[in-house]
């Protein structure tokens, strides 16, 4: 059989690419299935409310740094706090767990979303342009009251 030279080049490309991506996703898949691709941090899940980590749960917290830290806790059929005011125009960094089932952690017309695991604690920083009041849902089914699962974010004018 005789190939030409041009298509043996072609060939071999072809192969170095599938070879590639095979890498690729066999790396990804050992590194990233581990541990969720979060803020890596545990927690027993049994233990979120006397867990000193979460001690501030529905606080709005100024850091050093100027970033504003709310803790919320994800359980069946409910988000604690359901309630949280935050300013606009300040980066605010979400420290979120669940304390039963997988939850999911969506602030509705924004680009904040998370999965919020039994035993992990997520963590995410955005800032909120526009004051507003923002719904949160939980967009990973969890039981049967799954429907009922919202909170609620205000972001005010910067005082």
């Amino acid at each position: 059989m005789n190939i030409h030279f041009y298509e043996r080049i072609w060939m071999w490309a072809a192969g170095v690419i599938i070879a590639m991506f095979i890498a690729v996703i066999g790396m990804t898949t050992v590194v990233y299935g581990l541990h969720p691709p979060s803020h890596v941090e545990t927690i027993e899940p049994s233990k979120v409310f006397a867990d000193p980590r979460f001690s501030k749960v529905g606080q709005v917290v100024e850091l050093p740094d100027g970033t504003i830290e709310v803790q919320m806790v994800a359980l069946m059929f409910a988000f604690a706090p359901s309630e949280v005011r935050v300013p606009a125009g300040r980066p605010i960094r979400f420290r979120l767990t669940s304390t039963d089932v997988t939850h999911g952690f969506l602030i509705t017309g924004t680009n904040a979303n998370t999965m919020l695991v039994p035993g992990y604690i997520s963590q995410f920083t955005t800032v909120f342009t526009k004051p507003g009041d923002y719904l949160i849902v939980c967009h990973e089914f969890c039981g049967n009251g799954h429907h009922v699962m919202s909170g609620r974010l205000i972001v005010e004018e910067p005082k």
